[in-house]
């Protein structure tokens, strides 16, 4: 511990230790962000390896948040700890992860793993569940809470480990898990929280500070007074758009406190955004904005450039960011001070609504930089002294919400009920409702006719859709019920597929797409003002080859939108494997990269499951151009480029080069001279390298280099000729 500089506990991690954290007690540890309880998971779980051997299961929400506690536990291999993470491929039982003793996973990982039910999974012995909060999230909570009760089942004598934020009911998820709960507002770095308005901080323990200076914006004179002090900054804001123009305004003033080192660091920082992934507006702007010290970040980024911005946060490198709230749930990325904008978020459903209090406690906890900072201050900013009053008692003196189970829901119901099925945790109706009883739920509400009667209602469209028998009571599940478990998709998703490709022999591409696109487990693109009537035009053009047929606009209108958003969404992939510029999307559909991304590997993985479908249903015609289709999704390319884009480092853009160039397989790429590639736009010495280790040309790496010192000398041979020329 000495070596990693820890010198001692801090006091909830020996609350936990003397509570028997370390004699394989339950625990649930909810304090603040930064008190040590990722720590106090690491503590019980190397002891726990090393003493009595079995595995350690860390779940987290996020997969950032994965790769980033992968990351710090691989300092265990030391002591001959293996650390292994998984956070794809739902239909894999991942049979490699039994020769590892720390598993990091996803929720959603955890929850594909058991149902595929691997033997090595009996071997684990500690189970870690961070941000157990985030059972009272509506989309993610229900698979944590059931997760959690199928490995109490599956592992009754493992030892469980809640992390959690400072939540007012963690009790009762103490009391669900069999646990001792250590609750504290401990923090290693004392945290202020105050209310800016007219150039003053009023904070929580009654002491005011004028802000000074000149500058009259909030977050200009706010971010002015915490640079000059040497701190760091978070900036909370409402809309991707608007952490982007705060980042742009501030430029200026970020730049202002920079020194020549650092922006000569920044300056490869810019550099190294431009040349990561395709060159777009969006990756321009914040190119810009980090040779300035600053950065936005948001969903919309591609994952890169969010690496390389939180990286550089952590470096010192970079001094602000703005944010969207995402930030705050996601990685630890601490700060000296954090700025709340806007305490407004925009809903689907119900238009702009005030943030619940736990998520202004998140952001806020953010403030205060372990080592580095003696004290976190986080701000709210009021516009009026009415709205600085409803700030104090609504948000900085409040308490957070209490944590409510949302499993009660159809959508989130059905699939973990075909998987309980499936998996043989329930094979009987009776058996379901008991297992259904260690749910967080029935701990809170117990046992209700409300529930009971929507497991029946899934019951009855599991059977109708022959996924499930019911015979006497007994459930048991069909191949295909089996198998849509395991494919790891919403059950209804399935239907819909099953529909679409039953209903003809062949179907085009963008009918395969807008068949998933209309599943409820593929995300939806917004429709904005003035597109439905070109979404009409669209949709009468294609109308007779798409899988799903439009309802009727004017006797189901909100049907019909989802019918045009979903079309949207294909349209946008369709737009992705013919290979339209990254920057061209994000200007036709108003998304980031991030988005583009994000929405390719939802469709992956739903044509893969299509294929999937289509091979069990024996729907043959469908299958290799499904298989096909789930390529292009991935490198975002057509078919003629499929061949020579797998190369590992290629993507799309140099791959239509190297076609262009009229290098169109593997075959053409080993008869080709390597001064020849070496001319070809974006094609430079690494890719070179790298094509010829992967294609069998090993014995021509040393060339490359050679051709390229050769093509040097001579360059500098005529450069001194040239001078000897002139200078006679």
């Amino acid at each position: 511990m000495e070596k990693n500089g820890i010198n001692e506990l801090y006091p909830p991690q020996v609350k936990a230790v003397k509570s028997g954290l370390l004699e394989g007690e339950n625990i649930v540890l909810a304090v603040p962000t930064a008190s040590g309880k990722t720590l106090a998971a690491e503590l019980a779980m190397t002891k726990k390896i090393l003493e009595e051997g079995g595995k350690a299961l860390y779940m987290v929400p996020l997969r950032a948040l994965a790769t980033e506690k992968y990351r710090e536990f691989l300092k265990y291999t030391e002591t001959g700890i293996k650390v292994a993470i998984s956070t794809g491929d739902y239909d894999s039982s991942d049979p490699w992860l039994a020769n590892y003793d720390i598993i990091v996973v996803t929720n959603e990982k955890a929850d594909s793993l058991l149902r595929h039910r691997p033997t090595w999974m009996s071997r684990i012995s500690i189970i870690v569940a961070d941000e157990v909060h985030i059972i009272n999230d509506s989309s993610r909570g229900p698979t944590l809470e059931m997760v959690l009760a199928k490995l109490k089942y599956v592992n009754p004598k493992a030892q469980i480990i809640a992390l959690s934020a400072t939540i007012r009911n963690a009790e009762e998820i103490a009391e669900w898990l069999g646990s001792k709960i250590i609750k504290s507002e401990w923090r290693p770095v004392p945290l202020k929280k105050g209310v800016y308005f007219r150039n003053r901080i009023i904070y929580d323990d009654g002491e005011i500070v004028e802000v000074s200076g000149n500058l009259s914006e909030p977050c200009q004179a706010l971010v002015n007074q915490t640079l000059k002090e040497g701190g760091q900054v978070l900036i909370f804001t409402n809309t991707r758009e608007n952490a982007k123009r705060q980042a742009l305004r501030l430029a200026t003033l970020t730049s202002k406190y920079l020194k020549k080192g650092e922006r000569k660091k920044l300056k490869a920082l810019a550099e190294e955004i431009l040349k990561t992934g395709e060159t777009t507006r969006i990756s321009e702007q914040l190119s810009t904005c980090v040779a300035n010290g600053i950065a936005f970040h948001h969903a919309g980024l591609i994952y890169q450039h969010r690496k390389i911005i939180e990286d550089a946060f952590r470096d010192f490198k970079i001094k602000v960011i703005c944010a969207t709230p995402t930030l705050a749930a996601g990685v630890n990325l601490p700060a000296r001070r954090v700025i709340i904008k806007s305490y407004y978020r925009y809903s689907g459903s119900f238009g702009s609504q005030p943030i619940p209090v736990l998520e202004y406690h998140q952001m806020a906890g953010r403030a205060g930089r372990p080592k580095y900072d003696d004290m976190g201050d986080a701000i709210l900013i009021a516009k009026t002294r009415d709205e600085r009053e409803f700030l104090f008692e609504n948000y900085v003196k409040a308490p957070p919400e209490k944590i409510w189970s949302k499993l009660a829901a159809e959508s989130a119901l059905r699939s973990h009920i075909l998987a309980a099925i499936a998996t043989d945790f329930a094979r009987t109706e009776r058996g379901l409702m008991d297992f259904m009883a260690q749910t967080f739920y029935y701990h809170q509400y117990g046992g209700s006719i409300y529930i009971e009667s929507i497991i029946r209602s899934i019951l009855k469209f599991l059977e109708e859709n022959e996924m499930i028998r019911i015979d006497e009571n007994h459930l048991k599940a069909t191949k295909i019920g089996i198998r849509v478990s395991q494919l790891y998709i919403d059950p209804l998703s399935a239907v819909y597929m099953m529909d679409g490709l039953e209903k003809r022999g062949k179907a085009t591409e963008i009918a395969y797409l807008h068949l998933v696109a209309t599943t409820p487990d593929m995300p939806k693109l917004f429709l904005r003002r003035g597109e439905r009537r070109k979404l009409t035009e669209k949709a009468l053009k294609i109308q007779d080859e798409l899988l799903v047929e439009p309802p009727d606009p004017y006797i189901n209108a909100d049907e019909y939108d989802f019918f045009l958003a979903s079309l949207k969404t294909a349209l946008t992939l369709y737009d992705w494997i013919n290979e339209m510029k990254e920057d061209d999307i994000i200007a036709k559909y108003r998304i980031g990269s991030g988005d583009i991304y994000s929405l390719a590997s939802t469709a992956k993985w739903l044509i893969y499951s299509a294929a999937e479908i289509s091979k069990l249903l024996k729907l043959r015609n469908h299958i290799k151009p499904l298989r096909q289709l789930m390529l292009r999704i991935q490198y975002g390319c057509k078919p003629e480029l499929l061949e020579i884009v797998q190369l590992k480092g290629i993507g799309r853009i140099r791959a239509r080069m190297l076609y262009n160039a009229g290098y169109r397989t593997i075959q053409d790429l080993k008869k080709a001279r390597i001064e020849d590639l070496l001319k070809i736009p974006t094609i430079g010495k690494e890719t070179v390298k790298s094509i010829i280790e992967q294609i069998g040309r090993e014995n021509e790496k040393v060339k490359v280099e050679e051709k390229r010192d050769e093509q040097k000398r001579i360059i500098e041979y005529f450069e001194k000729r040239s001078k000897v020329k002139n200078n006679g």
